[in-house]
């Protein structure tokens, strides 16, 4: 975990206001709503949001500088315990090491934890997992249950317009700590499902909707979905194929703004699945006494 310093641009010496402004700035460029599908972004926003929460608090970058607390707000079991422990029988292997500089490895702590000295105070391990939501659910928000390899049950609310990738934290929600230390945090990347009919561009819906020839002759009412349900739109006289109507504010909301875009509909225009003699008749009679041009206004040979 990098330095919170480093990662909020600050000094050692900032004022809180300073640590607050930096944290202000970087979370309003680095939001996962501005950078969809940038996985780089999405960590260092949430390795900004990680320091913010250890120097934001006077308490916790107090025990920080003091070396008491690491830069994701674990405690740092006391070197001294290091020093002593190497002097029993336990760490007899491991004398000769300097327990300011030398590196511990893993056989090393796992006998430490499991005779840890009193008070020490592990932080919970994060974890992380993935969770796969229809677009609509998505775009209107919707609670949803993950069972675990444990066996637990995590209930957890996926917000209104979240975007494919985003990731929520669940604070708290991750491995246990050691010695009364706070549980880590959950992770969950939301992966967004395809839709039959929804496009997503943004905070905009698209949605290509068929209609028939008396439709785009003559006009009518027409039913079409939206992600809030379905709607009645009118449909012009003398409509094409190609035709876009937009419905203002019928689009996803946007987490960052709460404004919501657009559905942008674009008519199809269906001729039956099969011309019969009636129809054809017609469109003889009619094209003799109405011809118009629709291929050499476009430069068409």
């Amino acid at each position: 975990m990098r330095d919170p310093y480093d990662v909020l641009g600050v000094p050692r010496g900032a004022s809180p206001e300073e640590i607050k402004q930096a944290y202000r700035r970087l979370a309003k460029k680095l939001h996962p709503d501005l950078n969809p599908g940038n996985p780089r972004i999405e960590q260092t926003f949430k390795e900004v949001a990680v320091a913010h929460d250890l120097l934001g608090d006077p308490q916790k970058r107090a025990r920080f500088d003091r070396g008491e607390i690491d830069a994701s707000g674990a405690e740092q079991p006391r070197r001294s315990y290091y020093r002593s422990y190497a002097q029993g029988n336990w760490g007899a292997r491991y004398r000769g090491l300097d327990g300011e500089d030398s590196f511990f490895d893993d056989e090393l702590f796992g006998d430490l934890f499991r005779g840890r000295a009193p008070g020490t105070r592990i932080r919970g391990a994060d974890v992380a997992y993935a969770a796969e939501v229809d677009l609509v659910e998505a775009a209107t928000g919707i609670k949803r249950r993950l069972t675990l390899s444990d066996g637990k049950t995590l209930e957890f609310a996926i917000p209104a317009g979240t975007e494919d990738g985003q990731t929520l934290r669940l604070k708290g929600q991750g491995r246990p700590g050691l010695g009364g230390a706070p549980a880590g945090d959950a992770f969950i990347e939301i992966r967004i499902r395809a839709h039959p009919q929804f496009r997503r561009d943004g905070d905009d819906v698209h949605l290509d909707l068929a209609v028939t020839l008396q439709e785009a002759v003559l006009g009518g009412s027409v039913e079409l979905p939206t992600v809030d349900g379905k709607v009645t739109i009118r449909i012009p006289k003398g409509v094409n194929t190609g035709t876009v109507m937009r419905l203002k504010g019928k689009g996803i909301v946007n987490q960052a703004t709460q404004k919501h875009g657009d559905q942008i509909v674009t008519l199809k225009v269906v001729l039956p699945s099969a011309i019969d003699r009636e129809l054809g008749e017609f469109m003889e009679r009619w094209g003799r006494n109405h011809p118009y041009d629709v291929r050499g206004k476009k430069g068409e040979a």
